[in-house]
């Protein structure tokens, strides 16, 4: 039998026919079905998100366009009133006090230095009401709720949460937001500097206490899901952990800024304070658990007198700067507008930058490792222990110079470090501290300086610079 052979134009039809066919579902394969990333936020698992501080965006923000939303109670107001004033700016700031009952005669007219006061809406008449572990921390989670519904939320781009003894930074806090797309989902934060607490709780919440914002599009769907919230976790004894699971439940991770603190420490937080991480100072929190921050003033005075540097360039605020004096073999370790430490050796940048332990943990008996950073342990060897001098002024001066002074409060009582060819810092008694301030100082980046000081005075110069390119602080 012959075989059959086909025609060449059937042949050239059926290849036409099968390129066709290919060519039709790869277009409808990219035109109809979108990028597998589009929908992964929710499907993925949460992530903690670390901010990347060189990062800018194209969202101009301003204070204007942030909200506060501030819980606080009768009972303590009177008390924390002049934490809350110390850095609110009338007509400026917006947003609310939230309280759990009225103001008394004692508190009207309520003053217009405080942010305006609001009754949270009244949680027992909630359907879960009887289940809830802390109805207390129910009526704090819902303030963002409360705050939505005021209705005021013109020009929002973002809600900030925070108790009513936290000290925010604002000037900082609107650079730090303002790295971030407010149109999309955002939980910024930080989460507790003691390991137990968030042990504890989680380690990628956000701390209510140290202040956290939320991205208003995240309010926005956050807002009418939050009574169902409560009505899945009924157990939980903090509103932060609420936010937090709340949150995660709707695939929104923690995004990280260290700058923001919980202060879960006790005592004296001077060595914290003095080796601040490289990012700006946004919060400080927990002010009536620790000593005042300034020796021979109490915790009201402290918080103003930081205020003072705080009102010149909060960018460098607490930023530490590094430097040597080598003909004395000097350390100096700046922590702008608070603190200045003078070692008797030359001591590498990566040594100094961790903070001493002047402070204790928050709960006395956890065991280690209590802290989520590196520390350092106080010494008596002369050759580690530092001088330590407290800002004492700051002045503006010509050309755009700032002027802070930083006063020896106490004697170290060490004898020389022999290292260092015996040369004492013992008769220094002031650092004078220059600040060329023509601009913000650039988030995360550190800064070097350069020691004047001549042999048998008591005064010892220090200048703040831009580092050269490849210069080694050790």
């Amino acid at each position: 039998m012959k075989p059959k052979f086909r025609s060449p134009s059937l042949v050239a039809f059926g290849k036409f026919l099968v390129i066709s066919v290919i060519v039709l579902l790869l277009f409808y394969t990219f035109l109809y079905n979108p990028p597998c990333d589009k929908y992964s936020d929710l499907s993925s698992p949460v992530e903690i998100k670390w901010s990347n501080s060189s990062k800018t965006m194209d969202y101009p923000t301003n204070i204007s366009y942030i909200k506060f939303v501030l819980v606080g109670s009768l009972k303590t107001w009177k008390k924390r009133r002049p934490y809350i004033e110390a850095w609110w700016r009338p007509n400026e700031t917006r947003g609310n006090i939230f309280m759990d009952s009225p103001p008394s005669k004692e508190f009207l007219p309520w003053p217009v230095t405080s942010p305006p006061y609001q009754l949270n809406e009244d949680v027992t008449k909630l359907p879960v009401y009887p289940k809830l572990a802390n109805p207390i921390e129910a009526r704090i989670f819902r303030s963002v709720l409360d705050s939505f519904k005021l209705g005021d939320n013109k020009d929002v781009r973002w809600f900030v949460m925070a108790d009513d003894d936290t000290i925010f930074f604002v000037d900082n806090l609107v650079e730090v937001l303002a790295k971030y797309d407010h149109t999309k989902h955002y939980y910024v934060g930080m989460y507790s500097e003691a390991v137990i607490s968030n042990f504890l709780f989680s380690f990628d919440m956000a701390y209510g206490g140290a202040g956290y914002a939320l991205s208003y599009s995240l309010v926005e769907e956050l807002a009418p899901l939050m009574d169902d919230c409560l009505e899945r976790y009924p157990f939980m004894h903090t509103s932060d952990h609420l936010t937090s699971s709340c949150l995660s439940d709707l695939g929104v991770g923690l995004t990280v800024e260290r700058g923001i603190h919980q202060i879960d420490l006790v005592g004296d937080i001077s060595g914290l304070l003095s080796s601040h991480p490289i990012s700006p100072l946004v919060t400080l929190h927990h002010f009536d658990s620790i000593n005042p921050i300034f020796p021979s003033k109490n915790r009201s005075e402290s918080i103003q007198h930081l205020m003072k540097a705080a009102k010149i360039d909060q960018s460098c605020l607490l930023q530490q700067t590094i430097c040597h004096h080598r003909p004395t073999n000097w350390s100096f370790s700046v922590s702008w507008g608070y603190s200045a430490h003078i070692y008797e050796n030359i001591i590498p940048r990566s040594v100094l930058r961790k903070p001493l332990e002047t402070f204790g943990p928050w709960n006395n008996k956890a065991r280690p490792p209590l802290y989520m950073f590196n520390s350092r342990w106080p010494s008596t060897d002369p050759c580690e222990a530092p001088h330590v001098f407290f800002m004492d002024s700051i002045k503006k001066m010509e050309n755009n110079v700032v002027l802070t002074t930083y006063n020896r409060t106490s004697p170290r009582n060490l004898q020389p470090c022999s290292s260092s060819g015996n040369h004492s810092a013992e008769s220094i008694t002031k650092i004078q501290v220059f600040l060329q301030a023509t601009a913000r100082k650039e988030a995360g980046r550190i800064e070097c300086c350069d020691v004047q000081y001549v042999a048998g005075m008591d005064v010892a110069n220090v200048k703040l610079r831009a580092c050269i390119n490849g210069e080694v602080i050790a």
